[in-house]
């Protein structure tokens, strides 16, 4: 279980998931390189909390935007669009996600290898499966009503 995959460019590590924490939660360490940006997406069936343990993320989630440093951390309510990047130097972070379903999709559809490209088909079933939604591609962020534009 705490083998590191890679999904779209972060390194994932799960930590704890429905098998250890009884559904409750999903708990994953991830390193971001910089430049790495996330889809807008939104999870109906789960809240996502991020702590930062290295470097910054920048959080776009809704009508907020919040730049964190090392030991912070943000909630992100079911059913939020957000967007969360890494911009000038690298990050590392946790990630809980709860209930438990964000470490369904890492483990389905992570890679061994950076250069391995994650299986989008795989990748899309699963998102549905698990409710996830992607609303745009890197690059869209939710607007100040909490819906998204095409911009940085």
């Amino acid at each position: 279980m705490t083998q590191p995959l890679w999904l779209f460019g972060t390194c994932l590590t799960i930590l704890a998931d429905h098998t250890t924490t009884g559904g409750q939660y999903d708990l994953i360490e991830g390193y971001f390189p910089p430049g790495t940006q996330t889809p807008l997406h939104r999870h109906p069936r789960y809240s996502e909390q991020l702590y930062v343990l290295e470097g910054e993320f920048t959080v776009w989630a809704g009508k907020d935007k919040v730049v964190l440093a090392a030991g912070e951390n943000f909630l992100i309510a079911p059913g939020i669009p957000h967007v969360v990047g890494v911009f000038d130097k690298p990050a590392r972070g946790l990630v809980v996600a709860a209930p438990s379903s964000f470490a369904r999709l890492i483990a389905a559809v992570g890679t061994l290898n950076e250069q391995e490209a994650s299986d989008m088909a795989l990748f899309e079933r699963i998102s549905a499966e698990i409710g996830d939604e992607l609303l745009g591609p890197p690059g869209m962020l939710p607007n100040s009503e909490g819906n998204f534009h095409d911009s940085l």
